[in-house]
Formats: C-alpha cells, structure tokens, sequence
C-alpha cells in the first residue's frame, strides 16, 4: 500500500511541530511550509495527497494557497482542509468557496484530526486513481500517456518527445534535435524537425510544445 503523504502548512512552529509528531506516529510522510508560497513549492515537489492548510499566514494567506492549488494540473487529485481559528460560518463558507474540501477549527483537537485524516485517506484509497495529467513516456515500449490517454508513436517521434521531455522548460537547439535524432551522417531537409513538431502537437496537445522561431524548441509540461 503507498504511504500517504501529508503536507502541513501554518505559520506557527508550535503548531507545525505538534501535528506533524501526531501524524508521524500515525505512519504517514509528513512535509511542512510555513506559508502558502513555499507550501505550493513544496506540494509541486511531493505531490501530497492531502494538505492541511492554515487560514492565516504571511506572504501567501490559505484562501490564495488553495486557489492556486486547484489552478495546478498536477494537485488535481489533492485534497485540502484548512485548519483555522477562523471558526465563523462566513470564513468556513469563503474556505470551501475557494476549493477547500473540509474546513476544521482550531484550537486542534488532535484525536478528532487524525481520525479526520484517516476517514480521508481511507476513502482516497477506495476510489480509482485518475488519470495521471500531463505526459509520460514507456521507453520500453516506445508508448507515451497524455493526461491518462495511452498514445503510440513511431520511433521518431517518440525520440524527439523523449528529448524534449527530459529537459523540460529548457530551449532544445534545432541543431542538438538534428544530432541528437538523426544523427551527423543522416541528412535530413530542413523541415523534418517542424514535420515531426506538427505531428506530436496533434497527439500531444499544441500547449505542450512551444517554438522559438529560427532558434528550437522548447516543452511545457
């Protein structure tokens, strides 16, 4: 069974420290932030599967934090509850508006939280997983997934999306692409780079490719 992970977010070490000893004993990987800008840092990297989001904090307060997560593709399927002295029924109602999935008041009682999480958890592992989004690549069988969809690619394609993929966000030279694919002794027209782009942008989605034109390359996951 996977370990779940948990990423805590609150201003307050005490608090953070607190939760985070109760949740460890529970057998879960815990991560923590002490503020919304670092928590979508730190969730972007561990992908949790589930955040304990704090209300109030500095440089990113919990309302903006959760917004921004359900903006990202890749916490799709992270559920978010805040912790929060903001305890009023409006705060509670403004919490879920913003994409919140449960909203628990604080001073935290911690048995009442970790049986919480549990019946969370618990219920995330009886309902299929999603679709992964976003690309993946099976280089064992030259076959790539986009946003769970199964896609199958001839060799060269499949090696040009392998390149572009490794490197995502960095410029890939059309020169490199020409060594890299095709080789110093193979010569190719000068359009058989941008033959192959159209090709995966119509199996992959145009988004995910981006062109600097005269220069390369470039992809976006």
């Amino acid at each position: 069974m996977t370990k779940h992970r948990i990423l805590l977010v609150d201003d307050e070490a005490d608090i953070l420290e607190f939760v985070r000893y109760n949740l460890l004993k529970e057998g879960y990987e815990v991560h923590t932030a002490s503020n919304g800008a670092e928590a979508l840092e730190v969730a972007a990297a561990t992908r949790p599967h589930l955040i304990l989001l704090d209300r109030m904090m500095p440089v990113m307060d919990g309302a903006e934090t959760c917004r921004a997560i359900r903006r990202d593709p890749r916490l799709r399927g992270t559920i978010v509850v805040f912790l929060s002295a903001l305890g009023e029924e409006e705060q509670q109602l403004t919490g879920f508006g913003v994409g919140a999935d449960d909203y628990l008041v604080k001073p935290i009682r911690m048995k009442l939280l970790v049986s919480r999480v549990k019946a969370i958890l618990n219920r995330i592992d009886s309902q299929p997983a999603p679709p992964q989004p976003g690309i993946a690549i099976d280089r064992e069988r030259y076959t790539a997934t986009c946003d769970g969809r199964e896609i199958t690619l001839p060799r060269k394609e499949f090696a040009l999306l392998d390149l572009l993929i490794s490197s995502p966000g960095k410029l890939i030279p059309r020169e490199e692409i020409y060594a890299r694919i095709w080789g110093h002794e193979v010569v190719v027209g000068d359009r058989t780079i941008d033959v192959h782009i159209r090709k995966l942008r119509q199996k992959i989605g145009e988004r995910h490719i981006t062109t600097v034109k005269g220069v390369g390359y470039r992809y976006e996951p």
